[in-house]
């Protein structure tokens, strides 16, 4: 088992700041050559404690707060128009960057880490992702993709 410590939030696994223990290979092949976590030593005590304080700077601050956000973002749909051909079918794909710059457009800053796209979105219409507020409150948001 190796021990780690989260620098970026993987879901089912922890937030940044977490320190963790997962199998070897999972740490070897996967966490550490995308940059999501370190190794674990004790000079990373102070490491862990800046990562922390900068998530609670960035993490809403109560549960309540979070469900209010999570039904006025489940309220209405977020249009994102793109182009696409005659069939529908997108030329590209709409990401998780576009869907935050379409939502802060609507007054409501979010993380693009935070939303989590089911399948690709490559083709015009309503399509749902879900947004992480909080630990314990996940906002469903219906994307509306219209062609240009």
């Amino acid at each position: 088992m190796a021990k780690l410590i989260l620098t970026n939030e993987v879901t089912g696994l922890g937030e940044p700041g977490d320190v963790v223990e997962v199998k070897d290979g999972y740490a070897r092949n996967y966490l550490l050559p995308r940059n999501l976590a370190t190794p674990w030593t004790k000079g990373y005590e102070k490491q862990i404690a800046a990562i922390r304080k900068a998530r609670k700077a960035r993490e809403i601050a109560s549960v309540d707060e979070a469900k209010v956000l999570a039904t006025s973002l489940a309220a209405e749909p977020v249009v994102i128009t793109a182009k696409a051909g005659d069939t529908g079918r997108l030329f590209g794909a709409i990401t998780t960057s576009d869907i935050a710059s379409a939502v802060t457009q609507r007054g409501v800053t979010v993380d693009k880490r935070k939303i989590e796209i089911k399948d690709p979105i490559k083709a015009v219409g309503t399509h749902s992702v879900s947004i992480r507020l909080h630990p314990e409150v996940t906002a469903n948001l219906k994307v509306n993709v219209v062609s240009k």
